[in-house]
């Protein structure tokens, strides 16, 4: 009787589970999450918002190419706040999720609570001291993804000096009886060679490994990677809901669609039910959980009581539809960015900028390279109509004059004093959304989008443009010509 054997299949592929587990691997998902939060938080601070307020939203650049209505620029930071943190919120639920907490209903709950909803500003003076605690889980959590990229590389290259050391004892397999006594000898004299007196690169190799696995280990105890679920999640949950005040807090008052914040008096915050709900074993057994939930199984989740919710307050039982604050940032087709054309136009101004600084510091070859570039990156449109102002300037280029020369220039760094720090912020702007590998864990304050040129007037953009790249041709078509006369005389 044949017995078939069953195919071989992995037990169980899924990461550890539960409020005790370890993250792991996901600590890097839990660390860029983190990063998000703490961005926010700093983005948040009385500087970052009086900034915005007196420099970014009444910046030339923003008042001609954008809009100088101040409700309008605010609502439109607003909205890329809360949906910067919706993006975080999401991760933090992911992980909650996986721990049997259910913080995607809590911070649903939070956002609402258009009208009836009535939060505690008091929760965010916790998130300063929360938010030095994230800093160094993450500084760390970034450090190890490097070292255990290093040893990564370590590794490698352990196994490649392996395989060369295999292959001088490995051969064809001798036929006859002594010639193979005489091969096994022989590659177990070369083996214990080998053992004995390595190459001095192997050795370090192997002290470098060594060396590189303990920090490797050290630092995933200082990290999240040992960190809980729990620990991580709650860590979380509590800094979303305190930036989220610290949103309505901030805007409420110019930016319809956040709940009110309830006065300075209040005793029952958002920041006490979330630790009872995060730490449901410290709460009396008749106490309510709240909308934070501890999952019995894989898919039944209690409900909340009807007098534990922290965030809804008892007005009017009606319902609200939310607002829908990531369709707020959809830029219309009359501006750059809604046109798709905000990164290519920054990369132009940019290129521009430094052409002028090349030929200001006599790098010809440079300059004349740097134009030709900077002309390929143009569209069509814009090339025409950079052609169509130069045409009159070819036909009858006129004596040479140093007093024109220098209205141009002049002209071009009046509209790039205010034209090139809306395209550097457009560079960093993409560069925070694409969010590569280098910065998913940096959580410095972000540009927004109302600085750039993603909200820009297409046409005002263009005409501008247009101006610097014509003003930038005649510089260069004047310097020529002195430099030639120069030769010539």
């Amino acid at each position: 009787m044949v017995v078939l054997q069953k195919p071989w299949l992995p037990v169980d592929l899924r990461l550890p589970a539960g409020p005790q587990a370890s993250l792991g691997i996901l600590a890097f998902e839990a660390a860029a999450a983190m990063s998000k939060l703490l961005s926010l938080h700093r983005s948040l601070s009385d500087q970052e918002v009086s900034r915005l307020r007196s420099d970014a939203m009444r910046s030339p650049g923003v008042a001609y190419l954008n809009s100088t209505d101040q409700a309008f620029l605010l609502r439109l930071a607003c909205a890329e706040l809360v949906a910067s943190l919706d993006a975080a919120a999401a991760a933090v639920a992911r992980l909650g999720l996986r721990c049997g907490l259910d913080f995607g209903g809590v911070y649903r709950s939070l956002k609402a609570g258009a009208n009836d909803a009535r939060l505690d500003p008091l929760v965010a003076k916790g998130l300063r001291v929360k938010a030095k605690k994230m800093e160094r889980l993450v500084a760390a959590t970034a450090k190890l993804c490097s070292e255990m990229e290093a040893l990564d590389e370590l590794e490698s290259a352990e196994r490649k000096i392996n395989v060369r050391g295999w292959g001088r004892l490995s051969g064809p397999i001798p036929q006859q009886p002594q010639a193979a006594a005489a091969a096994a000898a022989a590659a177990a004299a070369a083996a214990q060679q080998q053992q004995a007196g390595d190459s001095p690169g192997a050795e370090s190799l192997r002290q470098e490994l060594k060396t590189q696995r303990l920090k490797v280990k050290r630092l995933k105890d200082e990290s999240l990677w040992n960190h809980s679920y729990e620990k991580a999640v709650g860590l979380m949950a509590r800094a979303a809901c305190a930036v989220f005040v610290r949103i309505c807090s901030i805007f409420g008052p110019f930016v319809p669609g956040l709940p009110p914040p309830l006065p300075a008096t209040t005793t029952d915050s958002v920041q006490t039910r979330l630790s009872k709900l995060l730490h449901p074993r410290s709460v009396k057994a008749k106490a309510s959980s709240g909308p934070i939930t501890r999952r019995d199984g894989p898919s039944r989740v209690h409900p909340p009581m009807s007098n534990s919710c922290p965030i809804i307050g008892r007005g009017s039982p009606g319902p609200k539809s939310p607002t829908d604050w990531r369709k707020l940032l959809d830029a219309p087709p009359s501006t750059v960015g809604g046109a798709g054309l905000d990164q290519q136009y920054a990369n132009v101004i940019v290129s521009a900028e430094e052409l002028l600084r090349m030929e200001a510091e006599g790098r010809q070859e440079e300059a004349a390279a740097e134009r030709a570039e900077m002309y390929e990156m143009l569209p069509a449109k814009l090339r025409a109509a950079v052609r169509c102002k130069l045409r009159e300037w070819w036909r009858d280029p006129g004596p040479l004059d140093e007093g024109l020369a220098q209205g141009w220039k002049d002209a071009v760094d009046r509209i790039l004093a205010w034209l090139g720090p809306m395209a550097r912020d457009t560079a960093q702007w993409q560069a925070e959304r694409n969010m590569d590998r280098t910065r998913r864990f940096d959580g410095a304050p972000r540009v927004y989008a109302l600085q750039t040129l993603q909200w820009a007037d297409k046409e005002k953009a263009e005409a501008a443009i247009v101006e610097v790249l014509v003003a930038l041709s005649c510089i260069c078509w004047y310097e020529e010509r002195r430099r030639g006369s120069v030769r010539l005389g």
